[in-house]
């Protein structure tokens, strides 16, 4: 049984929206394992802490791979819902992650374009250096961050947010992410997770108008713990 969602968990809340830092193995939203997501624990949470004995309301705006942690947001009203679709669509949003690799990135920043194509029934997604039949053009900006303990750590920003995306563009680069055997890294990790962190979110509020930034701290698995002093 997956854990429920605690004030612990909250990284920040007001009428609008919700954000959660979300632990490597949840999903988001339901799928064919039928385990409990991520977003009917946190419409838990809300019922409960607000007393709404008939459920609370809560929009997905984006989404992280299951063995992703980090910073993840939901809408707690529909406007709210619209306006952060929106934002997320004309790329308003910046999002900032940080990856740990085995090999070092060359070059060690850059841009990143590629076409990818998504095998729903593998679950898995390919990317080309041009277009394709089906593909969508996905991009990246990395720089590498820092070494420690024989790894390096890769910051990481989006530009686009395909399925995969980051996992697939940097093991173009010869970096697969530590655990990541789906992408390239030799072995899978025993706890369902990957070493990829969605770190922060910045975006101007869509209701307040106003500059909001929410910071995911790091997993507590002593892995982790290595690479928090290259981070800002």
């Amino acid at each position: 049984m997956s854990e429920p969602i605690t004030d612990n968990d909250i990284l920040y809340e007001d009428n609008h929206l919700i954000a959660v830092n979300k632990r490597a193995g949840d999903i988001v939203q339901v799928d064919e394992t039928g385990d409990e997501p991520l977003d009917e624990k946190v419409k838990k949470y809300i019922a409960q802490k607000y007393n709404k004995p008939n459920g609370a309301f809560l929009g997905v705006v984006h989404r992280l791979d299951r063995p992703v942690s980090g910073v993840i947001l939901f809408a707690k009203t529909s406007k709210a819902l619209d306006r952060m679709n929106q934002l997320f669509k004309t790329r308003q949003i910046r999002k900032t992650y940080y990856a740990v690799v085995r090999n070092k990135p060359e070059p060690e920043y850059g841009d990143l374009v590629h076409w990818l194509v998504k095998n729903q029934q593998k679950n898995v997604t390919k990317a080309h250096g041009h277009e394709v039949p089906g593909s969508m053009r996905s991009e990246l900006h990395y720089r590498l961050a820092g070494e420690a303990n024989g790894y390096y750590l890769i910051e990481v920003n989006p530009i686009t947010g395909r399925p995969h995306q980051i996992r697939v563009q940097l093991s173009t680069l010869n970096c697969p992410i530590v655990g990541d055997n789906k992408y390239g890294y030799p072995r899978g990790s025993l706890r369902r997770s990957i070493s990829l962190h969605a770190r922060k979110l910045q975006f101007i509020h869509p209701v307040k108008n106003e500059p909001v930034e929410i910071k995911a701290p790091l997993p507590k698995d002593g892995f982790w713990d290595k690479f928090a002093h290259l981070m800002e």
